[in-house]
């Protein structure tokens, strides 16, 4: 099964592709024409106006970002953290499976952002560029 090794770029790329595309489908209506209503959103959950800001902004950006392979630990941190938020504030009292906004989608993607935070983005992301030596491992 060691083949399979060499496979682990293309798995992360489909990784990041997944979550990326998730998560800026997401965030767009919030950053481009309903911010202000995610503003209201988040502040009747109990929590500050301002941290509607970040969710949008990691959401769509973090999305981006997670999508090109760029900055990808930390953009799936910020990600990650939205979703466990939004897990615990909005999700997880409707059940795991429900037809009213389970928790099933957004632990499955705080699952894969999880994973991006501790393998990066792999060689097939700006990451593995931009880093000293092209990305490559010493070994």
């Amino acid at each position: 099964m060691r083949y399979l090794d060499r496979l682990q770029p293309l798995a992360l790329l489909v990784m990041r592709l997944a979550l990326g595309a998730v998560m800026i489908a997401h965030g767009y209506h919030k950053v481009f024409g309903g911010l202000h209503h995610h503003v209201q959103f988040v502040e009747s959950l109990g929590l500050p106006g301002w941290s509607a800001y970040l969710s949008a902004f990691a959401e769509f950006f973090g999305g981006l970002l997670v999508l090109v392979g760029l900055f990808t630990r930390a953009a799936a941190f910020a990600i990650g953290f939205d979703l466990c938020v939004a897990i615990a504030k909005v999700h997880l009292h409707h059940g795991l499976m429900s037809a009213n906004g389970g928790y099933e989608l957004p632990l499955a993607l705080a699952a894969l952002a999880f994973g991006l935070i501790f393998y990066g983005g792999g060689a097939i992301a700006f990451d593995h560029v931009r880093a000293p030596g092209g990305g490559a491992k010493s070994k």
